[in-house]
């Protein structure tokens, strides 16, 4: 079994949308005891590297990321080797932007790379499936190792592979732990729609989502969603279990997109 416990890990990316600010809230979500974790929208996974669980089945559709998790997972020290070798600047960073690589290792350097040196850490990729998101002019150093490593730490006994998020179901069974955090439809506030990716998450995914937590809820496991504050959201979702309304700091966007706080409904039948 498996509780609220704190880890000296954290998130090795940086994640537009990433959950950092919610960890400090779990408390007030009353986690109590489980059995695996399941996070089947992976990002950034901070809810993961907080909870530190014993079990875990970590996917995404991303297949870079996932591959990602996979080679820090699996072979840390060769990540940072060819991390060693990168430079913050902006011709270099294009030059990696372009280059393909052959080993996971590398493979991964070079998403870490550019997640850290780019601008808002966005993953965007155009109608063709290339990463396109502009030089980041940053002065932070992008190689962290300690942060690496202590992430390959906390991936021991996990299962990290690609899926779209409904077929997860299959590894999930009664008392386990499934903390769901889509790509949102609608903006925070009614503010309208975004779109971080060729690829949107749709109304009608957020429908199949409600299905999927039905079915959770059926096998006697426990789930926690996080999604944006919309009328929209709490039509779809608002099931009868616990809803609780949180404010963070919008980070998302460039100089103009208005940033300040924003809302974020979290609906849970964990205080059942």
């Amino acid at each position: 079994m498996s509780f609220l416990q704190y880890n000296n890990s954290k998130p090795f990316l940086r994640w537009a949308g990433g959950k950092s600010w919610l960890t400090k809230h779990l408390y007030n979500i009353r986690i109590g005891e489980y059995q695996n974790y399941h996070e089947p929208f992976l990002g950034g996974a901070a809810t993961f590297f907080y909870l530190n669980p014993d079990r875990s089945y970590l996917s995404d559709m991303n297949i870079d990321l996932v591959n990602t998790y996979l080679a820090v997972r699996d072979e840390a020290r060769l990540v940072i080797e060819a991390l060693e070798t990168f430079t913050n600047t902006e011709s270099f960073y294009y030059e990696i932007r372009s280059k393909v690589f052959e080993s996971s290792a590398e493979k991964a350097a070079k998403f870490i790379y550019l997640n850290q040196t780019s601008f808002n850490g966005i993953y965007r990729v155009n109608l063709k499936g290339v990463y396109n998101v502009p030089f980041g002019f940053r002065k932070k150093n992008f190689l962290d190792r300690h942060t690496i490593l202590s992430a390959q730490t906390a991936l021991q006994g996990t299962e990290i592979f690609e899926s779209d998020f409904y077929s997860t179901l299959d590894n999930i069974n009664e008392r386990d732990l499934v903390f769901l955090d889509p790509p949102y439809t609608v903006s925070h506030n009614e503010n309208g729609f975004i779109k971080y990716n060729e690829k949107l998450f749709s109304y009608d995914d957020q429908i199949r989502l409600s299905d999927m937590i039905n079915k959770i809820r059926e096998r006697g496991a426990f789930y926690i969603l996080t999604n944006a504050a919309h009328p929209i959201v709490e039509e779809i979702f608002g099931n009868g279990d616990r809803i609780l309304r949180l404010n963070r700091a919008n980070l998302i966007g460039g100089f103009n997109a208005g940033r300040g706080q924003t809302s974020e409904l979290i609906f849970t039948n964990t205080n059942l």
